[in-house]
């Protein structure tokens, strides 16, 4: 996420994989190791959303281009 958003900061990106964690939209294994290693993945109900977050995606392509249409 910080690659993807490099203005956010670490504790606004805990907070809400806490709050996806607490929806049961991920899940989170830790590894025991040294840097400690935590791997998030979607929840079988969280890949439910995935069809609704692909539309919003390709509405917000096709909004994209229809602002840069009234420039």
């Amino acid at each position: 996420m910080k690659k993807t958003v490099p203005t956010i900061s670490e504790r606004i990106i805990a907070k809400q994989l806490r709050e996806l964690e607490a929806d049961g939209i991920i899940s989170r294994k830790v590894f025991n190791e040294v840097p400690l290693r935590v791997e998030y993945y979607l929840t079988e109900y969280g890949e439910s959303i995935y069809p609704i977050v692909r539309d919003m995606r390709k509405w917000g392509h096709m909004h994209l281009k229809h602002l840069q249409n009234l420039v």
